[in-house]
């Protein structure tokens, strides 16, 4: 859910700080208040292009900040596929700075680029209303749409499919390597036979190579230690000036001779008896330690030659002795391959015949449900057209069949749409109209509402050419997705402001000879004045006053109604 847009320096803005809420959010506002700035804002930190003159006159940048509250796990996790950390509680922030040599983009303070930045967006927010930012465009999503309508009965007969498509690629891309010659297949199992050899022929056993640079280690640094443990024996007890173990003897000697005066040194006595104890036994040990030391240069020269000859392999096959003897598996499974050519091969012709058969079947399958599903979306997306004031309208899912094999299937699928008499029938892609599309995307987001998982839906042109009765169909289908959906919608009708949750006023004004666009939230009082604006024009009468009145009250009423429902 998009919680938070904060604008400043941008175009009209100065500074606008919306908080979104869920269900309807509806903004309003007189005819070049700048309303259309707030949707480009938005698409402006979702990454489109813009030219540096939409920075405020005499501001140094324009800045743009969205603030995402995301409660799917799912969607969670897709971000952080993309490398990106949800900040506290599920929140996500996208902002764009913008000055007037460079833009730069950022999601929870990281830098993205604008492509990275569309990836995130089509997550979080569907924007309609603008060709180019219209999901429902992509011909591509329209399969995917067939599928979440279809939801459980696909997916099983998906997942079969999956796991069959993952098993025929393995076996392809082992049929494609044994695509060889006799000539060719003789060099590699020699080349193998002597990979295998060099690795066999060291030996080795995993964690050797630990154990033989801790060994080194020592041996190279073997006088070194020798040195300093001396020094250490020196100080403790071998020197001939005082040392440690003198000083605390002479100490113990001292306090000896003073305890019987004063019970209270007793414990102290007893500290330096056992440091003298420590100081003794770590003495013996050092002197063990000196005496067992011997440099055994024939012993060095081994674990030098060995770890070379490690090192050699690592260079070659791996970075560890596992990845070494991993390497070593493999090349022995391709070598009884290569020497078993023919049968090998002639099982993976078998093994891809039979996935293939497999895949056909799966595929025909899956075809068969998606079709099914295609139909009776049609008819409801057709359904809730009419409901939107298309009469004649026609509408209905081409599918095609591509000639390569998916993890998906072999289907592809369009919309098809005619929304006028007569017309022939089309990709749906091809309609010109944004008005026109914002409503098929409203009434396709109408039917699959409980199933589409893009919390945020924007409408921006959704109002054009439509007024009346249609524009009384758009609102109710407008409070109807905004139960499972946020919606945020720009109208100038009064029909669909009237059923706003949550209503905002976009208002243009003068300040220091500027003029500057302001955004406001209106109490309910506020919001029946705003109807009665947009219902009267500039005489606002206590009879339009009622009127608003009336159809906010209606529109609360019809909203109670489906609560209940």
């Amino acid at each position: 859910m998009l919680l938070n847009l904060y604008v400043k320096n941008m175009a009209l803005i100065e500074e606008a700080d919306i908080s979104f809420k869920k269900g309807l959010n509806i903004l309003t506002g007189e005819t070049g208040a700048g309303k259309s700035i707030i949707i480009g804002s938005i698409n402006v930190a979702l990454g489109n292009k813009v030219s540096a003159d939409i920075i405020r006159k005499g501001a140094e940048y324009a800045l743009v900040e969205l603030s995402f509250k995301i409660n799917d796990q799912d969607k969670i996790n897709e971000l952080k596929a993309m490398d990106i950390e949800e900040l506290d509680e599920g929140q996500i922030l996208i902002s764009r700075k913008i000055t007037s040599s460079r833009s730069v983009i950022k999601v929870n303070g990281e830098t993205v680029t604008a492509s990275q930045v569309k990836q995130i967006a089509a997550i979080l927010i569907d924007i309609h209303g603008q060709h180019e930012h219209q999901s429902l465009l992509n011909e591509s999503k329209h399969l995917e749409l067939i599928d979440k309508f279809a939801d459980s009965k696909i997916t099983e007969h998906k997942n079969v499919l999956k796991q069959e498509y993952s098993r025929y690629f393995d076996i392809k891309k082992k049929l494609d390597d044994m695509s060889i010659d006799d000539e060719q297949r003789q060099r590699e199992i020699a080349f193998f036979q002597f990979e295998i050899n060099d690795i066999e022929s060291a030996g080795l056993k995993d964690g050797e190579d630990e154990e033989l640079e801790i060994q080194f280690k020592k041996m190279v640094n073997s006088q070194k230690i020798i040195d300093e443990i001396s020094q250490v024996n020196n100080y403790i007890g071998e020197s001939n000036f005082d040392n440690a173990s003198d000083m605390v003897s002479k100490s113990v000697k001292a306090l000896t001779n003073v305890v019987g005066y004063d019970e209270s040194l007793e414990p102290m006595l007893a500290q330096l008896n056992d440091l003298e104890s420590i100081l003794n036994d770590l003495g013996r040990d050092i002197s063990n330690y000196i005496s067992d030391s011997e440099f055994n240069a024939e012993e060095f020269e081994y674990v030098q030659n060995r770890l070379n000859t490690i090192n050699n392999l690592k260079m070659k096959y791996g970075r560890t002795i596992n990845d070494i003897l991993k390497y070593r598996d493999v090349k022995s499974e391709k070598l009884t391959e290569y020497e078993n050519f023919d049968s090998v091969k002639e099982t993976l012709i078998h093994n891809l015949k039979k996935s293939e058969d497999n895949m056909n079947e799966y595929c025909e399958k899956l075809s068969i449900i998606r079709k099914e599903a295609g139909t009776k979306l049609s008819e409801r997306i057709r359904q809730a057209l009419i409901e939107l004031n298309f009469i004649e309208v026609k509408f209905e899912v081409e599918f095609n069949k591509s000639n390569n094999f998916t993890a998906n299937g072999f289907d592809t699928a369009k919309f098809m749409i005619s929304t006028n008499p007569g017309e022939d029938i089309k990709a749906l892609a091809k309609i010109a109209s944004g008005g026109e599309m914002s409503r098929i995307m409203l009434a396709i987001k109408t039917v699959l509402a409980d199933k589409d998982d893009i919390e945020t839906l924007i409408f921006d042109e959704i109002d054009t050419g439509i007024s009346g009765r249609t524009a009384q169909m758009v609102s109710n289908k407008l409070n109807e997705i905004s139960s499972m959906h946020q919606i945020i919608c720009i109208t100038h009708l009064p029909q669909i402001a009237s059923m706003a949750d949550t209503h905002f006023l976009i208002e243009k004004s003068l300040k220091d000879n500027s003029t500057v666009t302001s955004i406001f939230e209106l109490n309910e009082k506020s919001s029946i004045e705003e109807l009665a604006r947009l219902l009267g024009g500039t005489t606002i009468t206590d009879a339009v006053i009622t009127n608003a009145s009336e159809m906010k009250s209606m529109a609360m009423e019809s909203k109670r109604r489906k609560s209940t429902l």
